[in-house]
């Protein structure tokens, strides 16, 4: 065959795969996952259920914490805010193991709104949200149903704690003193009792660190800056008779971001910061030393879709530079425990 011929041959041949290729490389943008696309089927299973309102599969889990910070399986805390109770899991590398609840106010009217769990030195700590009732319908008339909010109010207005080995046979604790700190704090006090979405003092994590509880607030955001607000406390004024020696911090977690959750680590604390009002936004996990005003971003979570909305953060393992955490998510069932790879602090 003459040169110049199998030479034509030759470039038609390359014209044609280039052109299967083109033909072929839309349909696989097309099937490949887009970025930050929600992977559900990443997350752990639950063994056994954890509980609801009304005894039905939880929907609204909205903190844990565990008596060990390393190494599996670890004996935790889960909370529901609609309960008035907790329920002890096993976090074991690659599910969760549901146990048994334990009750934690008597009032079968009322709810805690249990919004954060944390644990030091033998006892675990169950916040309430300190706040307005959700009220997203406006079905609570301020005038009419008055007595109802105070309520509730109060029965939110709580921090519950007990003795990790006592088990469901544990009496707790309860304090209102924190109630107390936040009415003593100017920069909170004109959004106490305010509806969150009037950017309504909502509590919704807490952690301890160096004997000192850590209150995280959804809101109020301050500042025209966007800060979200933690209030730390000394435990022993919350639960003694020591000086209740308050500070209030303002972090520049994004606009309009607020704490979702806080959870010791190291010697620091993490911070999962989250929409302060009710829609739909990308969350983020920060580190802080729990001492200034700085604090680091270290991932936002744009791999989940916006309308979900983490509430709770457990530190599991760091391994060099890389730091795997397990998320849950209130309005999933059961939380859906996602395992989660951000840059260590």
């Amino acid at each position: 065959m003459p040169e110049r011929q199998w030479m034509t041959i030759m470039s038609l041949a390359r014209l044609g795969r280039i052109a299967a290729i083109a033909c072929v490389l839309p349909l696989a943008l097309f099937a490949s996952p887009a970025p930050g696309k929600d992977k559900e089927k990443d997350s752990w299973p639950v063994k056994g259920e954890l509980i609801g309102k009304d005894g039905r599969k939880s929907r609204d889990v909205s903190g844990i914490a565990c008596t060990t910070r390393k190494g599996f399986p670890r004996a935790c805390l889960v909370i529901d805010d609609n309960l008035q109770g907790a329920q002890f899991v096993e976090v074991r590398d690659g599910k969760l193991v549901a146990g048994d609840t334990i009750k934690l106010i008597k009032n079968k009217s009322l709810e805690l709104d249990g919004e954060g769990v944390a644990f030091s030195r033998g006892f675990y700590y169950v916040i309430g949200s300190h706040g307005h009732p959700r009220d997203s319908d406006r079905k609570l008339d301020p005038a009419k149903h008055a007595e109802l909010i105070r309520a509730r109010i109060a029965a939110s207005s709580k921090i519950v704690r007990f003795r990790a080995v006592d088990g469901t046979a544990a009496k707790n604790e309860q304090t209102s003193n924190l109630r107390k700190a936040i009415a003593d704090e100017p920069d909170l006090v004109p959004f106490l009792d305010r509806r969150l979405d009037e950017n309504g003092l909502t509590i919704e994590g807490i952690a301890i660190k160096d004997a000192t509880l850590f209150a995280g607030f959804r809101a109020p955001v301050l500042d025209n800056n966007g800060r979200a607000v933690v209030l730390s406390v000394p435990i022993d004024a919350l639960f003694g008779s020591s000086a209740m020696q308050r500070r209030l911090f303002r972090l520049a977690l994004g606009q309009g971001r607020g704490v979702r959750d806080l959870a010791s680590f190291e010697t620091g604390i993490l911070i999962l910061a989250g929409p302060a009002a009710a829609e739909p936004g990308v969350y983020a996990i920060y580190a802080w030393d729990g001492a200034s005003e700085n604090v680091r971003l270290l991932s936002e979570l744009t791999q989940f879709a916006p309308k979900r909305k983490p509430e709770g953060l457990l530190p599991l393992d760091k391994v060099g530079t890389k730091l795997r955490v397990l998320i849950l998510f209130d309005g999933d069932k059961d939380g859906t425990p996602t395992p989660v790879t951000v840059p260590a602090p």
